[in-house]
């Protein structure tokens, strides 16, 4: 197995993680987005008001994406170790 080999694979891992994390992401992210403008326009700044919502969207997030998530780590691993003997060989 070659450094180009070695890179190209950790570059579709890392993309892959991206990909995987993103709806969980996105999600925090469009909440934490939500309840900050809701803060400021009513000047409320209780840390309850800001945490609950993003564990809820977090959650919600991942009972919906979690099995296509689940899938595409598994496969990408089954490919990564389908391909070790050809690599070492």
């Amino acid at each position: 197995m070659d450094a180009d080999q070695i890179f190209t694979t950790g570059q579709q891992a890392l993309m892959l993680l991206l990909l995987v994390s993103a709806p969980v992401l996105v999600t925090v992210l469009v909440i934490g987005l939500v309840v900050s403008v809701f803060q400021a326009a009513t000047q409320l700044s209780e840390a309850t008001l800001s945490f609950v919502p993003k564990i809820v969207g977090a959650v919600a997030a991942l009972a919906l994406a979690g099995p296509w998530m689940l899938s595409t780590l598994v496969e990408f691993l089954r490919e990564t170790l389908m391909a070790i003997p050809g690599a070492v060989g």
